[in-house]
């Protein structure tokens, strides 16, 4: 008897070792990297380590790097890993500036990067000012922030990205870029600034691929020569190509503007850029956004043929004074895809279309269906043209309870399956509109300062409540 007892009692002991090995722990180890350093030092606080590559190549599982001020003129790219409780983290060292520097690095066919996340998880970069890589190669692909692979619960938080250029004719450059090669999951781009870009052919901020879970908020957006944000499908980046789109994810309370793509020697004359752009993504929620001298405020669609952008929602966002439209779905032409299943409910849609390029507020292109576009607020700019909807493959399109500024001495165009209507009554019932969408002053506190918000007695509170 004795003897089952103690055998009883070392299974026991064996089960409770195996679970405490599968149990993971907290580990906590903090590196220091300082401009007078040396990697010869052992990266405590008082005796850092001078490089990055250095603090890299010690920064395993829950481990944190702290880099002091200064100019380091090197890449950081992440080898290892973190896990769920022991993540790595690469920040500045309270909030002192750091600056990753591309000036002196010499230009390769190949792509370029200050900081890049391959094939890692759990991974944080916070902090850095990322700036100053330029290529005039047309092979090469300069970008800021780059994660790819098969990447997942990675953070990129507080940083600053500018003046990433390309000057190559049809050259490619992204402020950052996300690229799921493989499956990725559980991205954050948060509380950012990326401004003072050249991208040519490419984007500011970019997902793509197989990319499942995201959040985009809190960042600044501006003053780039194409696509703001965009959330890209279809383009043969994933290596499985069912789950070639990125999906379940929401772009929220971001400020995008100045992005145009006129001048830009990948489009000419054209204004083509939109400020958040999602371009064949599904299950996406973009909403209290603020953009405006975009060429597109918001575009909703995918540029490859029967493919689809697919319940995207496009709520309160405040879009005004872009060059083209200030919301566009479907393709721009009949060679694209389009957008199904979406909705675009209580937006501010104000005085865009500012370069009078007949794209008016509201732009209904190539195979759009079964949308709801409920709730909005419309304002005419100069071309007076509320909704332009000049492609005949619209349907099962459901409009209902938007209120269209009504402004003395001016009137309204509505364009609906390519028919033009001076007549608000006439539009009402060309595009079977509920009886509730009403033409009315919704009287704004100061839209001249665009202050949109409604007075107590507005008309219109009741109609887009």
């Amino acid at each position: 008897m004795k003897k089952w007892i103690l055998f009883f009692l070392i299974i026991a002991a064996v089960m409770i070792v195996l679970t405490t090995n599968d149990t993971e722990t907290k580990q906590d180890r903090t590196i220091f990297v300082d401009s007078n350093g040396n990697d010869s030092n052992n990266g405590t606080k008082l005796s850092p380590y001078r490089t990055l590559k250095k603090a890299a190549l010690e920064a395993e599982a829950g481990t944190t790097v702290l880099i002091r001020k200064g100019i380091y003129k090197e890449k950081l790219s992440v080898i290892h890993s973190g896990t769920k409780l022991n993540p790595v983290i690469f920040k500045a060292y309270e909030n002192e500036e750091v600056i990753l520097s591309g000036e002196s690095m010499e230009n390769t066919d190949d792509d370029a990067t200050l900081v890049t996340i391959k094939n890692k998880n759990y991974i944080t970069i916070s902090g850095f000012t990322i700036q100053d890589l330029t290529t005039e190669q047309q092979d090469e692909t300069v970008m800021g922030i780059y994660v790819t692979g098969s990447s997942s619960h990675i953070t990129v938080a507080n940083n600053h990205v500018k003046r990433i250029k390309t000057f190559a004719e049809d050259g490619n450059g992204h402020g950052i870029a996300v690229y799921g090669t493989g499956s990725m999951r559980d991205i954050n781009i948060v509380g950012n600034k990326v401004e003072d870009l050249i991208v040519g052919a490419s984007e500011s901020m970019v997902l793509n691929g197989n990319i499942d879970g995201f959040t985009i908020e809190n960042n600044v957006v501006r003053r780039s020569n194409n696509i703001g944000i965009d959330l890209i499908g279809f383009e043969g980046i994933s290596n499985d190509k069912k789950l070639d789109y990125v999906r379940n994810g929401v772009v929220k309370n971001n400020q995008v503007y100045e992005i145009s793509s006129y001048g830009n020697p990948v489009y000419g004359e054209n204004y083509s850029a939109g400020g958040i752009y999602v371009d064949g993504g599904k299950n996406i929620t973009i909403e209290n956004n603020t953009l405006y001298k975009n060429d597109i405020g918001i575009e909703v669609t995918s540029e490859h043929a029967n493919k689809y952008a697919d319940n995207i929602k496009v709520l309160n966002n405040t879009v005004y004074n872009n060059f083209f439209t200030g919301i566009s779905i479907g393709g721009y032409d009949e060679e694209r895809g389009g957008t199904k299943n979406s909705i675009i409910s209580h937006n501010i849609i104000y005085r865009n279309d500012t370069m009078e390029l007949n794209g008016g507020q509201l732009l209904l292109q190539y195979d759009t269906q079964n949308n709801v576009i409920e709730k909005n607020i419309l304002t005419a700019g100069s071309s007076r043209i509320f909704i332009a909807n000049y492609f005949t493959s619209n349907k099962n399109n459901k409009l209902a309870r938007n209120v269209f500024h009504q402004e003395k001495g001016e009137d309204g165009i509505w364009i609906w399956k390519d028919t033009e209507y001076d007549s608000f009554k006439k539009f009402k019932i060309a595009s079977n509109s509920d009886a509730t969408s009403s033409y009315l002053d919704p009287q704004y506190k100061n839209m001249d300062k665009f202050d949109f918000r409604l007075e107590k007695d507005s008309p219109a509170e009741h109609i887009v409540k």
